[in-house]
């Protein structure tokens, strides 16, 4: 007998996708985050935290390419 749907793998892409999804959002939100917290430190005169805030801006926004470029990698294999 035929398999129609493979519901293992459906399940798995489907868990994958949403993780996925839920996971480059929250980083690229902690990237607006840090630049907004860069801005409103640079105006505050405070150097070291405006320096952190754009560090992890900074950080946050690799990691979204790099999840980014993972996916269209991951896909184009198929």
């Amino acid at each position: 007998m035929a398999v129609v749907v493979e519901t293992k793998q459906l399940l798995e892409t489907v868990v994958v996708s949403l993780v996925a999804g839920i996971g480059v959002t929250v980083v690229f939100s902690v990237a607006i985050w840090g630049v907004a917290r860069f801005a409103d430190l640079s105006r505050n005169d405070r150097p070291l935290a405006a320096g952190a805030a754009a560090t992890l801006a900074g950080l946050a926004a690799l990691v979204t390419l790099a999840a980014i470029v993972f996916g269209i990698v991951i896909m184009s294999r198929n």
